[in-house]
């Protein structure tokens, strides 16, 4: 599990209670449940509107893979795709079915199975860049969905704050509870722009990067494949693929790989 964007809010509410209190203020006072029901609720009402009702499960779906699951180190996907070489050189491609047998990724399964089918380069890389797209759609879904409460969650807060103010000014006969009133009318305004800037843009934020890192690891598995189908030397796999690393981790590697071989010898 990733937890850096749980860890990222709590310090975010943490600093801004902590804040207040270093002021002299209250963080009792933000605690206003009819203005966290409004922007909470009603955030989450208008974004629902803009989708479409099987969009939710979806949406659901992706934080939680977003959230929860690991993506494959582009590391261990080199190795995977150079070791597929080796066989496929060593053996030819059609060795590689026993070996795509334990392959978890979807994706990458279907890649190797239609270079063991013998289907053409070029069809291989349409159908691997079509599933590509379709998923680069569906993350789209959330990463929007979570821009949308950003966006909606402010201005639903402001509204709460005419409201409230609504409210006060038809009370204005009770001067003795006018600043109470008051300061209730603009803790809506706080919570939609707290909430927007703290929970929702940066879990949108979460989303695009999740789906980024997917999508370079699914590119990367592709030029695999697509070497391994044109007969690619593993050596030369292995160097185009470590394109998708950058300098440092490519050194990294290099240097676990000259400790490894090292401690075999």
């Amino acid at each position: 599990m990733d937890v850096s964007t749980p860890i990222g809010i709590v310090l975010a509410l943490a600093a801004i209670f902590v804040s207040m209190i270093m002021d002299g203020g209250n963080p009792a006072s933000l605690l206003a449940p009819s203005s966290m029901l409004l922007v909470l609720v009603g955030t989450i009402g208008v974004s629902i509107a803009g989708v479409r009702l099987k969009d939710i499960s979806q949406i659901v779906g992706g934080l939680k893979s977003a959230m929860m699951s690991k993506v494959q180190a582009p590391d261990e996907s080199i190795a995977e795709m150079v070791r597929f070489a080796e066989i496929a050189r060593r053996e030819g491609v059609l060795a590689l079915e026993a070996a795509s047998r334990d392959i978890q990724d979807q994706f990458l399964k279907k890649g190797i199975q239609l270079a063991i089918d013998g289907i053409d380069g070029e069809r291989i890389q349409e159908l691997l860049e079509s599933d590509i797209e379709s998923m680069k759609v569906r993350h789209g879904v959330g990463a929007k969905f979570f821009k949308d409460m950003g966006g909606f969650a402010p201005t639903i807060g402001i509204l709460g704050t005419v409201m409230g103010l609504i409210h006060v000014l038809a009370n204005l006969s009770n001067p003795g509870t006018l600043g109470p009133a008051i300061s209730g009318a603009f803790t809506a305004t706080l919570w939609g722009v707290m909430t927007a800037n703290v929970i929702w843009l940066p879990i949108e934020n979460k989303l695009k990067r999740a789906s980024g890192l997917e999508v370079r690891t699914k590119m990367l598995m592709m030029d695999g494949i697509l070497a391994i189908q044109a007969g690619g030397s593993p050596r030369l796999i292995e160097q185009q693929l470590l394109t998708y690393l950058a300098p440092k981790e490519r050194d990294a590697l290099a240097a676990a790989k000259d400790a490894s071989k090292k401690k075999a010898a």
